[in-house]
């Protein structure tokens, strides 16, 4: 099985892997909230907002064919985006949830096959 975003096979052109952030409740420090290091205690703070990264290379044949692969998913990064459902190789999907933002990582590797490294942060907010 394959992964993908909202039914697109994103990252496919190359090797990822997903990555699921902190989960769980998010504890707060009194002393923090109030502004006073004296003040001891924690409070619950509600759930840690779901996080999900995906790290990889894309890799394509020509430098106009990874152009394409990076402007798809440049594309599902926009403000006005819709969210979708994020699915990893192994069928886990995570619904609604919206690509944040990409990171390409270091420069384009030329050879027989054109490749770059990525980082997309996807999620829910509140």
């Amino acid at each position: 099985m394959g992964s993908s975003f909202k039914g697109n096979d994103l990252f496919g052109s190359g090797p990822h892997v997903f990555e699921v952030g902190r989960q769980g409740r998010r504890i707060v420090s009194l002393a923090a909230l109030s502004g006073d290091p004296s003040v001891q205690g924690t409070i619950e703070s509600g759930d840690y907002e779901l996080r999900v990264t995906v790290k990889g290379r894309l890799v394509a044949g020509s430098e106009s064919a990874l152009w394409t692969l990076r402007d798809a998913i440049t594309a599902e990064s926009g403000f006005e985006v819709s969210g979708g459902n994020l699915v990893d190789h192994h069928g886990r999907a995570w619904n609604g949830v919206k690509l944040f933002w990409v990171e390409w990582d270091g420069p384009v590797d030329r050879g027989r096959t054109w490749s770059i490294g990525y980082e997309a942060l996807f999620g829910i907010t509140g």
